[in-house]
């Protein structure tokens, strides 16, 4: 591609990501939306998430962890039973991180 293809690419790109965010943001009154649509879009940064993170816990370069010595997974479960009994996204995050590192570098999983 030339640079001038490339150029063009973007700033297409570009309009088409803008147009898509900003559709929500554009009207001057809130659209209307049946209330269980509404009640579902609650869940949908919670499902994308686990829908991101899941695959990477349990996958292993493209198969599943055959063994239980994988240090993801303890980490996981750590910040899984930090954020039960203290919902703090901070904590939640170094708990499962330190759990998962002092695996990975204390025992070499």
């Amino acid at each position: 591609m030339s640079p001038l293809e490339i150029f063009f690419t973007i700033l297409g790109m570009a309009a088409v990501t803008l147009l898509c965010r900003a559709f929500f943001l554009l009207p001057q009154q809130e659209l209307p939306m049946p209330r269980w649509l509404r009640e579902g879009l609650r869940y949908a940064p919670i499902a994308a998430l686990a829908a991101v993170v899941a695959p990477e816990i349990v996958m292993n370069q493209g198969h599943l962890v055959h063994t239980w010595r994988d240090a993801r997974i303890f980490g996981a479960l750590a910040g899984l039973a930090f954020h039960t009994w203290r919902p703090d996204l901070l904590g939640t995050i170094l708990c499962g991180t330190g759990v998962m590192l002092a695996l990975r570098f204390g025992l070499g999983w």
